[in-house]
């Protein structure tokens, strides 16, 4: 029977919602609880950030795996450095304070997929002689920064669409909207504005829909998961007539952010405006649409995102830190005390010495690589033409698997 209970890990978080982004200290405690006295080879803790996406096609002899993956960051510490004879600690109960800097850069924020999953992970590990290593993992919530970029400039959109009506039908039809944003958080309301002007000999109606676009990337091979997360029918428009019809569209509460400094994953949202004509080519246009975090709904745009609630300072360096001697009691086990020497940061594994050390600065970035991605364009892209589904129903935006799935 293992002589260590409890293993746990709790975080200081840093923001209202519990998450983290590039720059920030993820501070909190490691505590266990030991039935006897244990010598210790090492404990640390780190962090990392990953990227995978992956799928098959075809079958039998011709099945293709398809996988791609990128490290973005790896930082470790050690509260318990190596030593050539380890580290005796008494019975009681035994909590250390680690702080891990995520590297700066730009890095894609938290998101798991159909076919790919993007995961920041924390875990803390203690070794010892003839045991299995004893783990603990948490999943970290993590928000990219660059997505603050899109809430400073947001701003209305328009565009319009002009299109002869052919066939055995006569008479031309025009279409202007416009959108009274185009940067949004989860929960909230857009404005859809549509000004129609029926010059044909045809009944058609307007529609509204709200879309996500969810791309893998594997190498050369791509995968596209499409949802319809809104969509709205209005009043059908009689023939040689003008009306002009408003729409509010509701993003959903648990919409995910957009995700466009990924290579491997990409989401984009898309509100499409477009007129249901029967045996005709259906006229639309199309706003890209940037969603954020909700942590952005509490400042105005320009203003900086404050990481840290009122009342609260960041720790600037390891050294700001409490007292190494930091324990805290678990019912009524005793707790161990006592003063503990600090190594050379950059001697980890070389120390000698049966002390051990709570707090250690030698967590560096290992692989960490931030490429510059350009932010999509706020312009509108121009009008398409496309073909709607005559009588299609709004999906729920939680059915995934009752949506379009297919290869680009």
């Amino acid at each position: 029977m293992s002589s260590m209970k409890d293993l746990n890990v709790t975080f200081e978080t840093i923001s209202e919602d519990g998450s983290y982004s590039e720059g920030d200290t993820i501070v909190g405690t490691v505590s266990f609880r030991l039935t006897k006295e244990v010598k210790v080879k090492s404990l640390c803790v780190k962090a990392k950030g990953d990227v995978k996406a992956e799928w098959t096609e075809g079958t039998g002899y011709f099945q293709i795996t398809h996988t791609a993956k990128r490290r973005y960051f790896k930082v470790k510490e050690y509260l318990i450095a190596k030593t050539g004879k380890g580290t005796v600690l008494p019975k009681g109960v035994h909590t250390f304070r680690f702080g891990l800097k995520i590297p700066e850069g730009s890095m894609p924020s938290s998101f798991k997929g159909v076919y790919g999953k993007i995961v920041y992970m924390f875990e803390a590990k203690m070794s010892r002689s003839w045991w299995w290593p004893s783990k603990v993992k948490k999943k970290i919530n993590f928000i990219s920064k660059t997505l603050q970029q899109f809430w400073e400039v947001m701003c209305p959109q328009s565009g319009a669409v002009s299109k002869n009506i052919g066939g055995l039908s006569q008479g031309r039809v025009q279409m202007s909207a416009t959108t009274d944003r185009n940067v949004c958080t989860p929960g909230e309301t857009i404005s859809v504005v549509a000004k129609i002007c029926n010059s044909s000999s045809k009944n058609m109606r307007p529609k509204f829909k709200l879309e996500q676009k969810t791309v893998f990337r594997c190498n050369e091979s791509t995968k596209k998961w499409v949802m319809n997360l809104f969509k709205e029918v209005g009043e059908t428009i009689s023939p040689y007539s003008e009306r002009t019809v408003s729409c509010q569209l509701k993003i959903p509460d648990d919409a995910i952010s957009t995700i466009h400094n990924c290579e491997i994953i990409s989401v984009e949202y898309y509100i499409k405006v477009y007129l249901d004509i029967s045996f005709a080519f259906d006229p639309e246009v199309v706003f890209p649409l940037v969603i954020v975090p909700s942590r952005y709904a509490a400042i105005q745009p320009g203003e900086a995102v404050r990481p840290y609630p009122p009342g609260t300072t960041e720790a600037t360096s390891y050294s700001n830190f409490a007292s190494p001697a930091f324990h805290t009691g678990f019912g009524s086990v005793p707790t161990v005390s006592g003063h503990y020497p600090t190594p050379d940061a950059t001697q980890h594994d070389n120390i000698t010495s049966d002390n051990y050390n709570q707090w250690s600065h030698g967590a560096t970035a290992q692989g960490i690589s931030a490429p510059v991605f350009k932010a999509p364009s706020m312009q509108h892209p121009g009008p398409t033409l496309t073909t709607s589904l005559q009588g299609e129903q709004p999906p729920s935006y939680t059915s995934i698997y009752q949506h379009q799935n297919e290869t680009l």
